[in-house]
Order: structure tokens, then sequence, then C-alpha cells
């Protein structure tokens, strides 16, 4: 399945004219595939964002352009760090027949039981990459860390196996660890000053007794 997204084509534009055409709401891209020559279009930015929210970030995307239309994947979106606004975007072409590699995200899901006894979540690994066919490269993989206690972590080798994608990263590559709590090692103002007096105590009576 996939979504229609309508292209134009845009011939070299640059400096006043790039400006232009991303104030009036488009976003600049190219389309590229192993079978066609790179391609500049540009498309409507709030179109783009609505077709991603339908298909998801990996999804199939049919590209309208002016030659024809393409069966395409957005393989990399540009961001404005300030704006938040997306300045590029990538599309590649893809062959709905053979496989090839993309990242996606992981998920955790659920409530560790290490977590509910104080401990804390650190994932080291946000993305993965997958090889699979372009139709059934997942949105996302979810992995449940319910039963996980302080201490207990994760690794590539522990992801769910599936037959429709193979995982491309190393198995021993860490995903997450559940720390234990924090411990606050910081002094009780109370006892700090109490000891203070003490001191000062001692300090006093030596020099009596001198």
């Amino acid at each position: 399945m996939g979504t229609m997204l309508k292209a134009s084509t845009r011939n070299d534009l640059r400096g006043s004219k790039l400006r232009k055409l991303r104030s009036e709401g488009n976003v600049p891209a190219v389309v590229y595939g192993k079978d066609i020559s790179s391609k500049t279009v540009f498309v409507d930015e709030i179109e783009f964002v609505k077709t991603v929210k339908v298909i998801g970030k990996n999804g199939i995307i049919f590209l309208a352009t002016d030659e024809g239309t393409y069966q395409v994947i957005a393989n990399d979106v540009q961001m404005d760090s300030l704006k938040g606004n997306i300045v590029h975007v990538d599309f590649y072409k893809v062959d709905m027949k053979s496989e090839m590699d993309a990242d996606v995200a992981v998920q955790l899901v659920g409530e560790a039981m290490g977590v509910k006894d104080g401990g804390i979540v650190q994932q080291t690994l946000h993305e993965v990459s997958v090889r699979s066919l372009p139709s059934d490269i997942p949105e996302a993989i979810e992995i449940d860390i319910s039963h996980l206690m302080i201490g207990d972590s994760l690794q590539v080798r522990d992801i769910p196996k599936s037959d429709k994608y193979e995982i491309n990263n190393e198995p021993e590559e860490g995903i997450m660890t559940i720390l234990p709590p924090v411990l606050n090692n910081e002094p009780d103002e109370q006892q700090e000053e109490a000891d203070k007096e003490e001191v000062q105590a001692e300090a006093d009576n030596t020099a009596q007794e001198e």
C-alpha cells in the first residue's frame, strides 16, 4: 500500500528562487534510484507531512512527477534544527521485488519490573538497520521490557525474529540496560551541622585544658 504525493519539477533553483520556494510552503527534493537519473523536484511540505503520518517513516509513496509516477521512500529528511521545518528530502525509487536496507526505530514497550523498584531505563540504541522487501519494512520494532529487573539488559540478539526482515546490526550490540536507582550520597544537613558543632566543642575543650 502507498499514498500519492504530487511533486513538481524544479530547475536548479538557487538563492532567492529557492528561498521563495520555501516561503511558499514547498520543500526542495531529489528523486534517485538504481535505474533512473537523479531528478530535482519540490513537494508541498504540509502534504508531505500528512503523507508520512499516514504511511509511516518507511512507507511507500507514489510520487507523481511531470515525467511519471515513482514508488519511493523518503530515504533522508533534513530538518532545520532551529525552526523545526523540513529543508530537503531525498526520495529513493525502490524496486518492490528487491530487498533493501533501511533504518528502523527501536521502541521499548511496557514498564520494567526494575523500574517499579526504582531502576532507570538507559536506552543506548534507538535505531537498527534491517534488510527486507520495501513493502515489508516495519515502521518500528517493539521490544517488551516489562519482565526486566534492575541490572538486566538487552542486545540486538534479543530482538524478536521475523520472517519479513533481517537485522543487519551485530548481535552483541547493546540496546538498553536497567540501571540501579541513584543513591543520594549528600550528607544530611542536620547531621553535618551536628558534626561541626561536635568538632568545635572538642576544639574548645582542648584549648581550655591547655
